[in-house]
């Protein structure tokens, strides 16, 4: 087949570990041999990030401002381990975090459905989408390690010389403290992002914190939740015959195991992050989970929602095949595809996208799968293939669609 053009490049934002690997398999067996691949190339991987001193994560941001779309593989945040095994210069934050701050956008996560696999929750019969905000919270947070006996306060200096003092506590000994923070702006795009999303999906919208405990913190995001809701959607969510509805995040969390699924469930971002994982794995994989960040003016970014698979990278390593699931990744392109091909005005794009998932999925449904998706499918008649011969199998019935 002649190979589909594209106007504008996608941001490609490469990863680490064995995300890295199937990021390049993905790329020679899914996409060169169908589409003239134009992106704007940056190299996330963590030994990179070290020698830019993490200035490599800002620029594919900004390029993403830019471009308006991007693809990002899975990347390390480093942790102490981390910082060794790498001789890094220091723990870097979360390139995710990063990007997501610079962005300001909110995270909409969604399971990837497919027959033979049932969620583990009976009651789902429909997906659930996560919608986590991307900002602020324990991800921007300031820590600080106690060495000994001494009082913690919290203080706000305004522009106006004004002065707020919060106690936080009396230390007798060593101990940790931690400030997080958020603004009212993040909020609200936070806020008219899920109730623009919703309305999109035709799907309700559940909203939960922990306002009876954090009175001030958890209760504002409620409260501009509720302001946006009734000045503005309110009429529009009543028309579409839809429902918003706020509870306590325990609650929610017991009314989601007991519900069918089929809507939006806003979250704080940590909440967001636990969350996410918690539904991915319920309805099948954290493999089959996909994930967008969308920021109010419009940039999208589209990765994968699970780390970088170290432990089938060691094995990779050492020689031996991996049979690692692709999915979510292969999901990322598509969907990065689908909305350039959206913004660009080029329907062969789009149409490559949704043959690249249907192929995708058809694959599954006919028994071809990584080990993780056999050890949870019905199906009778189940190969078990390395990522290397999934990829091969999707491209077959990808070919087949043309």
């Amino acid at each position: 087949m002649q190979k589909i053009m594209m106007k504008t490049p996608l941001v490609e934002m490469d990863g680490d570990e064995m995300t890295r690997v199937i990021w390049r398999f993905i790329k020679d067996e899914l996409i060169y041999p169908f589409v003239d691949l134009k992106t704007e190339y940056y190299d996330l991987g963590l030994k990179h990030r070290d020698e830019t001193d993490d200035q490599v994560t800002i620029d594919a941001a900004e390029a993403t401002k830019k471009y308006g779309v991007a693809v990002k593989c899975a990347t390390i945040t480093p942790n102490a381990d981390r910082v060794k095994e790498y001789n890094l210069k220091k723990m870097w934050k979360s390139p995710n975090a990063t990007i997501r701050a610079i962005l300001d956008g909110t995270v909409f996560r969604a399971p990837i459905v497919v027959k033979g696999i049932k969620p583990a929750v009976r009651s789902w019969t429909k997906p659930i989408i996560i919608a986590r905000h991307a900002y602020g919270d324990v991800y921007k947070n300031t820590e600080v390690y106690a060495e000994g006996p001494g009082q913690a306060e919290l203080v706000f200096t305004g522009n106006d010389g004004q002065k707020i003092t919060k106690h936080v506590h009396t230390f007798d000994g060593p101990g940790v403290l931690m400030a997080m923070h958020n603004t009212d702006q993040s909020i609200k795009s936070f806020a008219r992002s899920c109730f623009n999303y919703a309305l999109d999906q035709k799907m309700d919208l559940w909203f939960s914190t922990k306002d009876t405990i954090s009175k001030t913190y958890d209760h504002h995001f409620k409260d501009i939740f509720a302001e946006i809701y009734e000045n503005e959607y309110r009429e529009k969510f009543e028309k579409a015959g839809i429902e918003y509805f706020y509870t306590l995040i325990d609650d929610a969390v017991a009314r989601v195991v007991r519900s069918s699924g089929g809507f939006v469930w806003a979250l704080k971002n940590y909440d967001g992050d636990v969350m996410s994982d918690m539904i991915a794995t319920a309805f099948g994989s954290l493999a089959m989970m996909t994930s967008v960040l969308v920021s109010p003016e419009g940039y999208y970014e589209y990765e994968a929602a699970h780390g970088t698979v170290q432990r089938h990278y060691y094995r990779y390593l050492e020689g031996k095949p991996t049979s690692t699931n692709a999915m979510a990744t292969i999901f990322a392109w598509s969907g990065a595809f689908r909305k350039r091909g959206e913004l660009d005005g080029l329907e062969d794009l789009i149409d490559y996208a949704n043959k690249l998932e249907k192929a995708s999925v058809s694959t599954i449904e006919d028994g071809i799968m990584t080990g993780d998706l056999a050890a949870l499918s019905e199906l009778e008649n189940k190969t078990i293939v390395n990522t290397q011969e999934f990829l091969s199998e999707v491209r077959k019935h990808l070919e087949a669609l043309y």
